[in-house]
């Protein structure tokens, strides 16, 4: 097993990025580069969350064996010693006496992690701090041309790599002043890596203060239907808003788009500007933009009406943020209303004696065999209505205890004596063992969840919809790109601090153990003595302020203050709001019945009417010659007297009428399907038509 873990571990933490990307990007229409960027990012990030609990259990391993070399006196009394280590354990208790060191089921062979864990670190900064910013403005740039581009996103990043130049010119003038310090490359490097750890543990503790009390309160919200329907109730009213500006917005640029389309011209020389414009534009705008164009036209005549370039430049990004929104809100509401859909049929079948859980739409999908077999709806009610509710209180409680687990140790870490962080003394208890297992484990779980909560507040975020993250596909390139600048910068401070958490950074626990190999790439923090012993010891501690802030929902406050409408249970605004969403979702679900009843009648008239006219062609093809002969002498005399009692002199007025209600329409919502059987029935003459009038009739009044 030496290195096979690494490898299966490299090989699984890919397809988890993949899959996260494929989740909220979009790898039909997004480009190539930035979807590549953003999976390399998320891909280096979760390597360091998956691979670093390798690198504690394999650290600890080298110890042991420094620890055995140190005690025993001569290598031959230390073999000697070894083979009868069973027998003479009880009758001599040295301290001096060697343990047996056991080899990890995961180890990894020295010399592999320091170059992996360099490889991994240096290619994520690189992207964070050069690539993946000029990628972003280059990808929401709306030049026609790459050098265009190329000039917009240099212009754009130079304020941002002249913020980062002056954090570290500062951290390098202070060492280069210092009389005791004399710059190398290895301080150099030192200086680097610290301004950037510093940069990302100062963002940390503020998306962490907020992570771990949102999820675990997110959980507990979540077993209360009340609560969650109401919330869906709130989030539709503003959908609604956001989604009818979006709309409102796009008609707007398109409007403009379409003035520029028909006053630029097939021979101007912007014209393929133009035409980059229109494929950005939905297909249905693109069609009516194509109709009643002269393409033949001169425009030598109205050069001082042309726009330049720059102004094309604008409303070409302009489109791509237009459209954008407009299909994310779109999707957003779709997926709104079948949250709330669904969360109303999970309240009305609570009291349901039968156990049986009922939907109020039949699913898009059929059921698999999952759905027939398994996930019953007899399942689906005990799940729905009574077990999911107490498996998300009792798994908010857990992770609420986790959560002040984390609080209590980043509070008290930097006490080695006594030992005071709880995970500390959870890694310690299991070193004494050897009990990798459990140890790599411990590390995970302690890693993933701060990974989580830092993540999801990530996720969370949202400035404005200028960074906005969106799942089933709906995250714009900036968006994408900007997470994976944020996993970047946060993932390496996070791990650092996870382990001065466990006593495992020898600039924090100041013990001269083993380092990891994470560590050595991070060089000796004690170069700037400052932020070692200052910064990164004290500065996590303001969590608890942080903590208690979003207990209270103080953020939420304020944006509720500032005009920003937050659900606030007791603000008469958000009362408002709840009532025009529960106002929407029931406009949204007569909508959804109608067209599902619309459906069935369709389905019953061609059950009806098409069997009757099967028959009725089956008769046909059966009679006998004589009685078609007969039919047609009689369909031929029934013909003549209709005409000779239509030929008969009448008024101007009667006939007029007469003609009026031949011509009439039939007011058939249904007309595809069920004007036509009737058709097929009765004839094209009047009482056909009356008869197909009086249908629709009553499917007006239905509908209403």
């Amino acid at each position: 097993m030496s290195g096979a873990a690494l490898g299966i571990e490299i090989v699984v933490v890919f397809f988890l990025a993949l899959f996260l990307l494929h989740r909220y990007g979009d790898f039909r229409r997004q480009q190539r580069m930035v979807l590549f960027g953003t999976l390399l990012a998320w891909y280096l990030c979760f390597l360091i969350v998956f691979i670093l609990p390798l690198d504690v259990s394999t650290t600890i391993y080298k110890q042991c064996k420094i620890d055995n070399e140190e005690h025993s006196p001569t290598p031959a009394v230390t073999s000697s010693f070894s083979n009868q280590t069973a027998t003479n354990s009880s009758a001599s208790p040295l301290k001096s006496v060697p343990k047996v060191c056991y080899k990890p089921w995961s180890y990894i062979p020295d010399g592999i992690m320091p170059v992996f864990w360099r490889v991994v670190y240096w290619t994520s900064q690189c992207l964070t701090w050069l690539l993946l910013p000029f990628m972003q403005s280059y990808a929401r740039s709306g030049g026609f041309s790459i050098t265009g581009k190329i000039k917009t996103a240099l212009i754009e990043n130079a304020i941002y790599y002249g913020t980062y130049l002056l954090i570290f010119g500062s951290l390098l003038i202070y060492v280069a002043v210092h009389p005791q310090w004399h710059l190398s490359w290895y301080e150099l490097q030192t200086i680097g890596i610290t301004a950037a750890n510093t940069w990302g543990l100062f963002l940390l503790v503020l998306l962490l203060g907020y992570g771990l009390v949102e999820i675990p309160r997110s959980y507990w919200n979540g077993s209360r239907h009340g609560h969650l329907l109401i919330k869906t109730y709130f989030k539709a009213a503003k959908l609604m808003t956001e989604k009818a500006d979006a709309e409102e917005n796009l008609e707007d640029i398109m409007e403009e788009v379409r003035k520029i389309s028909e006053a630029i011209k097939y021979n101007h020389p912007l014209r393929t500007y133009i035409d980059t414009i229109l494929r950005k534009c939905p297909t249905e705008y693109q069609e009516k933009m194509g109709r009643n164009m002269d393409d033949y036209e001169d425009f030598d005549d109205k050069q001082n009406t042309y726009p330049s370039e720059k102004s094309l430049v604008k409303l070409h990004k302009q489109v791509i943020y237009a459209v954008q929104r407009h299909n994310r809100t779109r999707v957003q509401w779709q997926i709104l209303l079948e949250q709330a859909f669904h969360l109303e049929d999970v309240a009305r079948n609570q009291t349901s004696s039968s156990h049986q859980f009922v939907h109020s739409f039949a699913p898009a999908e059929p059921r698999g065999w999952f759905g027939r077999y398994v996930y019953t709806p007899t399942v689906e009610w005990y799940w729905e209505c009574l077990l999911r509710q107490w498996f998300y209180r009792v798994l908010a409680v857990l992770l609420s205890l986790f959560s002040v687990a984390v609080v209590w140790s980043e509070c008290t870490f930097f006490s080695t004596q006594p030992i005071l962080s709880l995970f500390a003394i959870f890694i310690q208890l299991a070193e004494k063992d050897y009990n990798y297992l459990y140890i790599e484990m411990a590390c995970f779980i302690t890693i993933f969840f701060l990974c989580t909560c830092v993540y999801s507040t990530v996720f969370r975020i949202r400035v404005f919809n200028y960074y906005y993250f969106a799942s089933h596909h709906q995250t714009d390139a900036y968006s994408l790109q900007f997470s994976g600048m944020l996993f970047c910068r946060l993932t390496p401070p996070l791990c650092l601090n996870f382990l001065g958490l466990i006593h495992m950074d020898s600039a924090i626990s100041h013990q001269q153990k083993e380092q990891t190999a994470y560590t050595s790439i991070m060089g000796s923090m004690r170069v700037l003595y400052f932020i070692a012993n200052g910064f990164y010891i004290y500065y996590p501690m303001l969590i608890v302020l942080l903590c208690f802030a979003t207990y209270f929902s103080l953020g939420t406050r304020c944006l509720n203050l500032l005009g920003f409408q937050q659900f606030m249970g007791d603000n008469n605004m958000t009362s408002d709001l709840i009532d025009e969403g529960k106002e929407l979702i029931r406009r949204e679900k007569r909508k959804r019945q109608r067209l599902e009843d619309g459906e069935n009648r369709r389905r019953e008239w061609k059950e009806r009417y098409g069997n009757q006219r099967d028959d009725y062609s089956a008769r046909n093809r059966n009679a006998p010659s004589e009685m078609k002969e007969t039919n047609y002498s009689d369909t031929v005399n029934a013909n003549a007297n209709r005409q000779a009692k239509y030929s008969r002199s009448s008024g101007h007025p009667e006939r007029d009428r007469m003609e009026l209600l031949q011509d009439a329409e039939p007011l058939d919502f249904n007309a595809e399907t069920a004007s036509g059987d009737l058709e097929l029935d009765t004839g094209r003459n009047a009482g056909g038509r009356y008869l197909s009038m009086s249908s629709s009739r009553s499917r007006i009044f239905d509908d209403v």
